[in-house]
């Protein structure tokens, strides 16, 4: 097994969320830090979805303070 087939989804096998519970409309300012530092590992480990992880990340990072 390599790397990229950790982050297919399609091959994922999880149960999928329910559709008719409550969502939260946004993330908190402590997930979206979280999350922005999760896809900048992925984006430099340089795999299939690197560029996805990149973008996504540079996406997040524009619209949420630093933590410094």
């Amino acid at each position: 097994m390599d790397d990229d087939s950790l982050f297919d989804l399609q091959a994922a096998d999880f149960v999928p969320l329910e559709s008719n519970g409550p969502r939260l409309a946004l993330l908190t300012l402590e997930e979206a830090q979280d999350l922005l530092q999760l896809l900048t590992a992925i984006a430099q480990e340089h795999g299939r979805v690197s560029p996805e992880a990149e973008r996504l990340a540079r996406e997040i990072a524009a619209r949420i303070p630093s933590e410094n």
